[in-house]
């Protein structure tokens, strides 16, 4: 898949929430294949922004940001890939304006899909079934 030219917001970079341990965590192996295929992306986490920025010191197609709406700038479409509280009721009406294509890819099936559906967003629960 050729994804040049297309920018992935991600929020949460840790393991789990509630630490900034990167160790196996989902996001590395997301952040390679993404970027293997020719994405930008631009990243937050409350814990691991610096533990991030250090494991991907050399990778100048990521950026880790302040906030989770700074991640959105520009971006094609939103991954949430660890838990964190602060991600669990977002402003999903700023989430779709920000971002190019309305769309969450949600590892951790944090919201209810009819929510987020009645905001014109796409959802992509992973591992729910739909």
């Amino acid at each position: 898949m050729n994804l040049s030219g297309r920018r992935f917001a991600l929020w949460g970079l840790a393991f789990k929430p509630n630490t900034d341990d990167m160790r196996e965590a989902p996001s590395v192996a997301l952040i390679a294949e993404l970027i293997g295929a020719g994405a930008t992306l631009r990243a937050y986490d409350p814990a691991a922004g610096a533990e991030a920025k250090r494991v991907f010191a050399e990778e100048s197609r990521l950026q880790v940001v302040d906030s989770p709406m700074a991640t959105l700038e520009g971006a094609d479409a939103l991954a949430i890939v660890t838990e964190w509280q602060e991600f669990r009721s977002p402003d999903f009406a700023a989430i779709k304006a920000k971002l190019k294509t309305p769309a969450i890819f949600d590892g951790r099936n944090l919201y209810d899909p009819a929510v987020v559906k009645s905001h014109g967003l796409e959802y992509y629960s992973i591992g729910r079934k739909t």
